[in-house]
């Protein structure tokens, strides 16, 4: 049965379609299967909500976290995949976080810098994807280092190497991989940062669309759908976030 009336489908899929945007910046939550077709956690999440809403699901496929999230606030789409942000919280209504996700800093095998407190010093270089929550945490955070933003998340890597920086700064799981698969590279024990990447939808959506959307995160963490969805697409470096509050 849908999850929802007609009236507050209505509300939260107007075209009567569930219009989802996508991201496939983030490699954790979202990705293109062997046949090119977008898949994932964030995917699974959309149509199961779709299914629910008694509409059908359309993905709506970026290849950056900010022309995802400018894609809501534009109401080109009715829901998306995002870290929470204060700037992004302008034109966008999250819910809850359904997953906690770790950013991690990389350097070179020889660099001196050894620890996460060495990376904010005059003269240090950071690379980070454009638009990314990691960008817009560090251009909070970072007083003293220089921030290099690379076009997307997954150009993060190439661009530290092809303009010789000293740090890149991103997704745990993606660094690694990358760590694995290009010598000479090393990751900074710990975390700078833990992202909480929710569902939201555009602000000026009734609060009736909000409130579905805030308890169908939580049911879906509850009933173990997330969890099931990451073991299915093999995600490391991320965690089912704890349950909220929702009222």
């Amino acid at each position: 049965m849908p999850l929802a009336s007609p009236d507050v489908a209505a509300a939260f899929a107007p075209t009567g379609r569930l219009r989802a945007s996508i991201n496939l910046g983030n490699p954790i939550l979202a990705h293109r299967d062997a046949q090119g077709a977008p898949g994932g956690v964030s995917v699974d999440l959309a149509r199961e909500l779709a299914r629910r809403l008694g509409v059908e699901a359309e993905l709506v496929v970026f290849d950056t976290a900010a022309k995802s999230v400018e894609a809501v606030r534009a109401g080109k789409a009715d829901v998306g995949f995002f870290a929470i942000d204060p700037l992004r919280g302008e034109g966008i209504a999250f819910t809850a976080p359904y997953v906690l996700i770790e950013g991690s800093y990389l350097v070179r095998e020889d660099s001196p810098i050894t620890d996460n407190a060495q990376v904010d010093r005059a003269g240090v270089s950071v690379a980070v994807g454009q638009g990314s929550a990691y960008d817009l945490f560090l251009t909070r955070e970072l007083k003293a280092a220089r921030i290099v933003r690379a076009p997307s998340s997954p150009a993060v890597v190439g661009t530290f190497l092809e303009q010789s920086l000293d740090v890149a700064a991103g997704v745990r799981q993606q660094l690694e991989a990358d760590a694995q698969r290009l010598p000479g590279l090393r990751l900074l024990p710990g975390r700078f940062m833990v992202i909480q990447q929710a569902m939201g939808l555009p602000k000026d959506r009734p609060e009736a669309a909000a409130c579905l959307l805030r308890e169908f995160v939580e049911e879906m963490k509850a009933q173990g759908f997330v969890a099931e969805a990451m073991r299915r697409h093999g995600v490391q470096g991320a965690s089912v976030a704890p349950a909220a509050q929702v009222g």
